[in-house]
């Protein structure tokens, strides 16, 4: 049997070590900003959760006022992969569009709401998936 041919990977005790890494902050209308990150978070079995924040802030009188907080956790590896890989690139111009266009209305749309509809959830994740989707 050839030696390029078995795989041996000693095993160990996984590690997963959480972080919150700031990518973008930006102004996308007058009177708001909002905050990008990427976060490595860790289940209890030490598996890495990635996640990509976003937080929407009213700006008024130089205070920021924080109106909506949106974390979308990653459903696929292809997805971890992305929200791993804006750590090392930055977000791309199609995501950073994307987090203006999309995201920043819908995560808008539910400020101030005593109740967040399922729809209101559905818009804003579909928003988040759409960035994080892009290639």
């Amino acid at each position: 049997m050839p030696a390029d041919s078995i795989s041996v990977v000693p095993v160990g005790k996984k590690v997963c070590k959480p972080f919150l890494l700031e990518v973008m902050v930006f102004s996308p209308e007058s009177g708001y900003k909002f905050e990008v990150m990427v976060e490595l978070s860790c289940s209890p079995a030490a598996d890495e959760i990635w996640k990509l924040v976003f937080d929407l802030y009213k700006v008024a009188d130089g205070e920021d006022t924080q109106l909506v907080h949106v974390s979308y956790t990653t459903e696929t590896a292809v997805e971890s992969a992305a929200v791993q890989g804006m750590m090392d690139e930055g977000l791309k111009q199609p995501q950073a569009a994307a987090l203006v266009n999309d995201v920043h209305p819908a995560a808008k749309a539910v400020a101030g709401k005593k109740k967040v509809t399922t729809a209101d959830k559905n818009r804003v994740k579909a928003a988040m998936r759409k960035v994080v989707n892009i290639t």
